[in-house]
């Protein structure tokens, strides 16, 4: 029995890492196995990987190398720890996946869609999540929520507004898969709303 793949996205201080981490829960206290993850990481290599491209002392880092490095994490990780969880019949929750690279080095970095969905099917083997939610929420409120600790949590305001129109406008064309929630909600009630979304549409 192939398993059953659920990614979490939006911008910075969302709320979609403690989410993803709340489904994974409730899936287990179900009798689902269940296996948790995150992008960049998930893997030794892929977390070794995290570190560099998280580094505020890499403010030099350019776009390109970025890109890069988030499709190398993401292939080990994809290849290492997600495809055999899922050939295993496991529910992946995963916060983050190749929708960030779309949003973040598409749209943020400004690099051709084309050339990131290329990269991004080259890292994957085209694996696409069976569920996405993007937790919405407006960068002023991104950051004043982040700590602003490491190298993308620094980014500026506008950054941030391209990544968030860019994985609106993601949304909108992958209606059927993206499930867009509002990231003011509290905890409780984000967690109902996603809980009663997979229940309804993946019969979990």
């Amino acid at each position: 029995m192939r398993g059953i793949f659920i990614t979490f996205e939006g911008i910075d201080g969302s709320g979609k890492t403690t989410q993803a981490e709340k489904l994974h829960q409730f899936l287990e206290a179900k009798g689902h196995r269940s296996l948790f993850t995150r992008e960049p990481g998930g893997t030794s290599i892929s977390e070794k990987i995290r570190q560099l491209l998280l580094d505020p002392g890499n403010r030099s880092m350019h776009p390109i190398t970025e890109l890069l490095l988030y499709s190398a994490a993401r292939a080990q990780h994809t290849q290492e720890l997600i495809r055999p969880a899922l050939e295993r019949g496991e529910v992946v929750v995963c916060a983050r996946f190749a929708d960030s690279s779309l949003a973040y080095q598409g749209d943020g970095r400004s690099i051709a869609q084309s050339v990131v969905r290329e990269l991004c099917s080259i890292a994957t083997g085209g694996l696409e999540p069976h569920l996405t939610f993007l937790v919405d929420l407006a960068p002023e409120e991104s950051l004043r929520r982040s700590k602003r600790e490491d190298r993308m949590e620094a980014e500026e305001l506008d950054f941030y507004r391209r990544v968030r129109d860019g994985y609106l406008r993601l949304a909108r064309t992958a209606a059927q898969r993206i499930s867009v929630l509002d990231g003011r909600k509290s905890v409780g009630e984000l967690h109902k709303e996603i809980v009663e979304i997979v229940e309804e549409k993946l019969g979990l």
